[in-house]
C-alpha cells in the first residue's frame, strides 16, 4: 500500500522505507514499515497500542536504530546524519518532557539555550510561543501547578522553541478529557498553519486522526495496511455501514446463510454478538436484512446505519475491529507485566 503522492513534486518531509525493528524476545515492532509525509501537512500514524507507532517515531527522531530499512527526515538520513536530523526536528513524547520544578518560561529558556539561542532572539521566541499557546498568564508559575492541558501545551512549546522543520507529536492527547482534547486539536491545527511546519502525530483515537490529519497511514502489527486522506480511505468503502447487535452470539454460518439471499449485503463480519456489513443504501436495505435474519431465528437487539468511518477502514484492511485490536494489545501488555 503506497502513500499518496506529495504535492507539486516537492520532496517529502519524512520518508520511511521498509523499516524493521525487533526487540528482545522476538517482538517485531516494525515489519517493513513504509510511508511518505508531504511537507507542510499534518500526517497521522493511526493504529492501536502496540502497532509500532512509537517505535517508528523513535527511529525517525534518531532515538533508536532499525534492524534494516532507511528513513529521511527534513532531507537528512536518520542513520548517517543523526545530528543534522535533531537540529531540524522537534519532538513531544507521550511522557512530559519539562522540569516540574521550573516555571514555564524557565523550561523554554533552558530548551532554547540547548539549541544555541540567546538574548533577544530567545526571549522574543519564548514570548511568541507563550502567547500563541495561551500560557502567557502562567509563564512564571511552576510547571507542576499547570493543568493537564497546559502541561501538554508547554511540551509542544518546548518542541517548537528552535523553529523546527518537522514536529513529532507522539499520542499528544492521551489522558486528556474530551473537552481538553478538542482544544488541543484546535491548537495543533493552528500551529501547523501559523508555523508552516510538518507535523507527524501518532494516535489511537480514530476521531483524532479524522479531525486533524490531511493524510494518514493506518498501522497494524508494524506495517502500513492503508494510506491516504481520511476522506479518500472512507470513500473507498462504497455505500453505508450496518452495525447490528444480536441478542446472543451465533455461529457465523447461520448468519451468512440468512443473508445470502439479500444481494445488497457485502463485507459481512461477525464478532460474537456484533455483526457488521456494507450495503449500497442502508435505509432501503435495512428492512430486508432484518426480515431475513428474523426468518432464520436471528434476534437483533439494536441496529445502526452510518456512513463509512475509519473504524470501517481499519476493519477492511486489518481484518478486525479497532476496539478488538486495542483489547488484544492491552492483554499482551498485562501478560508481559505478569511475566
Amino acid at each position: 500500500m503506497q502513500s499518496p503522492p506529495d504535492g507539486a513534486g516537492a520532496p517529502p518531509a519524512i520518508e520511511a522505507t521498509d523499516l524493521v525493528k525487533t526487540y528482545p524476545g522476538g517482538v517485531r515492532a516494525l515489519d517493513g514499515l513504509s510511508f511518505r509525509v508531504p511537507a507542510g501537512t499534518i500526517f497521522g500514524l493511526l493504529g492501536p497500542n502496540g502497532a509500532g507507532k512509537s517505535t517508528a517515531v523513535k527511529v525517525l527522531t534518531t532515538l533508536t536504530r532499525p534492524d534494516s530499512g532507511s528513513a529521511r527526515v527534513a532531507g537528512r538520513d536518520v542513520l548517517r546524519e543523526p545530528a543534522a536530523v535533531r537540529r531540524r526536528i522537534g519532538a513531544v513524547a507521550q511522557k512530559a518532557g519539562f522540569d516540574r520544578e521550573l516555571t514555564g518560561r524557565e523550561n523554554l529558556e533552558l530548551q532554547g539555550q540547548v539549541y544555541g539561542l540567546r538574548g533577544r532572539e530567545l526571549s522574543g521566541r519564548i514570548d511568541e510561543l507563550l502567547e500563541r499557546l495561551r500560557l502567557a498568564d502562567a509563564a512564571d508559575r511552576l510547571a507542576r501547578t499547570y493543568s493537564g492541558g497546559m502541561q501538554r501545551r508547554l511540551d509542544i512549546a518546548i518542541g517548537l522553541v528552535h523553529r523546527p522543520e518537522v514536529l513529532f507529536l507522539d499520542e499528544p492527547t492521551t489522558g486528556l478529557d474530551p473537552e481538553v482534547r478538542a482544544e488541543m486539536w484546535e491548537e495543533i491545527t493552528r500551529l501547523q498553519r501559523d508555523e508552516g511546519i510538518t507535523i507527524l502525530l501518532t494516535t489511537h483515537y480514530l476521531e483524532e486522526a479524522d479531525e486533524l490529519a490531511s493524510s494518514l497511514a493506518i498501522v497494524d502489527r508494524g506495517r502500513v495496511v492503508a494510506a491516504g486522506s481520511p476522506e479518500q480511505l472512507k470513500g473507498e468503502l462504497e455505500g453505508d455501514a450496518l452495525h447490528l447487535e444480536l441478542e446472543q452470539p451465533l455461529d457465523d454460518g447461520i448468519v451468512r446463510r440468512a443473508l445470502e439471499r439479500v444481494g445488497a449485503v457485502r463485507e459481512l463480519a461477525l464478532d460474537g454478538r456484533h455483526l457488521r456489513a456494507r450495503v449500497d443504501d442502508g435505509a432501503r436495505a435495512l428492512p430486508t436484512v432484518l426480515a431475513a435474519l428474523g426468518e432464520s431465528g436471528v434476534a437483533v437487539a439494536s441496529v445502526t446505519v452510518s456512513r463509512p468511518s475509519l473504524d470501517d477502514v481499519y476493519l477492511r484492511y486489518a481484518g478486525r475491529e479497532f476496539a478488538k485490536a486495542e483489547a488484544e494489545a492491552d492483554q499482551r501488555t498485562a501478560e508481559e507485566v505478569r511475566r
